[in-house]
């Protein structure tokens, strides 16, 4: 009534992905706790190497490989899990250890899931780690296949900073703490959904926000190296996978009242934000002088469905289809249509209907979506053009 906040849990980690969004569940507030770094190492893309590494939910050690951000002199080289130019490979991280603090906070670390009881702010625990950016998450209902487990979006890393990678997959996890009550692991940073990092698929090409430059990147940088020795436990791999910087944003399981064809009881809407132009698109129109003559649909800004196939005896199967989305493929502005734009969350309201949270219109600097073909002062990721922001409300007949 009076207007004023209270801090309920302060200095958490920060730095590329901040804390992201909240769940309740049983006497707990559940939080996604994004990596404070695009690929687990500090490069020059982390605020010039000044942002803090990032900090292991368990102990791990490190791999014998340092990630290259100057060639010099002086050469700038930095391991995982460290500070900007500080090399210890093979060396042992604990558990919740902050490097720019030098102590640790028990139950405080990134790429995770943490949680605390909402009657002691001081009892933070890892619920589950090893993503870059879990984003969005979601607990499955008591009544459905995946009851007891969270639903985590997680976004993949980007062809950036001092361990850069091309078009790693975006991932849907199904979160669930060990009975042990430790953490379960997803692979992050040493995989890209079902994938080890190191696969040719996701080795670098060279872009503007590498640390080195073309041929230098392709030297010391392909193929991608390990930031850890080994995992710290077995790898949870993800339920699907989602296209490269499609990056989901939001994720909710429908009512009742929502379900009608193509939507089955039990199902999943969740949105895309789509890329950040990091990279070229996932998909794009057929170059001039091919024979291709039907342009490849860019997965992103748009909202896809998932329904979940537990009928008779048959083992759980996810199946997958877009639900809502523009007529171009595409993010709206470029071609002056109205529809999405940058979808940041989808949740159902109490009247039934499912709520978009709409970003708005950006300029992403060229990689991947230039409005008019020419890069101007000020664009670069997330830059809103104003009044562009929308909420879109979608409900059954």
């Amino acid at each position: 009534m009076t207007g004023a906040v209270t801090a309920f849990i302060t200095g958490l980690p920060t730095g590329d992905h901040p804390t992201e969004q909240l769940e309740f569940k049983g006497g707990f507030i559940y939080w996604s706790q994004g990596s404070t770094t695009n690929s687990g190492v500090v490069g020059l893309d982390n605020n010039g190497g000044a942002n803090e590494p990032d900090i292991p939910c368990q102990d791990i050690t490190l791999s014998k490989f340092v990630f290259i951000s100057k060639l010099g002199p002086p050469q700038v080289a930095t391991s995982g899990y460290s500070l900007f130019g500080v090399q210890q490979p093979g060396a042992t991280i604990p558990a919740f250890f902050n490097a720019s603090t030098g102590k640790v906070r028990q139950g405080v670390c990134d790429g995770a899931i943490l949680r605390a009881k909402l009657n002691d702010p001081n009892t933070i625990e890892a619920f589950s780690w090893g993503y870059r950016n879990g984003y969005a998450i979601r607990f499955a209902p008591d009544n459905h296949a995946l009851s007891g487990g969270l639903l985590v979006g997680e976004d993949g890393a980007d062809e950036r900073g001092a361990r850069p990678s091309n078009f790693a997959p975006d991932s849907l996890q199904l979160a669930r703490q060990n009975e042990d009550g430790t953490p379960d692991y997803h692979g992050w940073p040493d995989r890209f959904g079902f994938l080890p990092s190191s696969q040719a698929v996701f080795n670098p090409v060279g872009g503007p926000s590498d640390d080195l430059s073309p041929p230098n990147v392709l030297k010391f940088d392909v193929p991608i190296r390990d930031v850890l020795a080994f995992p710290p436990q077995q790898i949870t791999s993800p339920l699907a996978i989602e296209a490269a910087d499609s990056s989901f944003t939001g994720i909710d399981f429908v009512p009742k009242s929502f379900v009608r064809d193509p939507v089955e009881d039990g199902a999943v809407l969740y949105s895309l934000e789509g890329d950040f132009g990091f990279s070229k698109a996932n998909a794009s129109a057929a170059p001039p002088g091919t024979q291709q003559v039907v342009p490849v649909p860019e997965v992103g800004h748009e909202v896809k469905l998932i329904n979940f196939d537990t009928k008779g005896d048959k083992p759980l199967a996810l199946k997958i289809q877009r639900f809502a989305h523009n007529v171009t493929d595409e993010q709206a502005f470029p071609d002056g249509i109205s529809g999405f734009n940058r979808p940041t969350n989808v949740k159902f309201g109490p009247d039934g209907c499912a709520y978009v949270v709409d970003y708005g219109a950006v300029r992403d600097g060229g990689q991947s979506d230039p409005a008019s073909g020419v890069i101007t002062p000020g664009d670069g990721p997330l830059v809103q053009i104003p009044h562009t922001g929308v909420i879109w409300k979608i409900c059954a007949e």
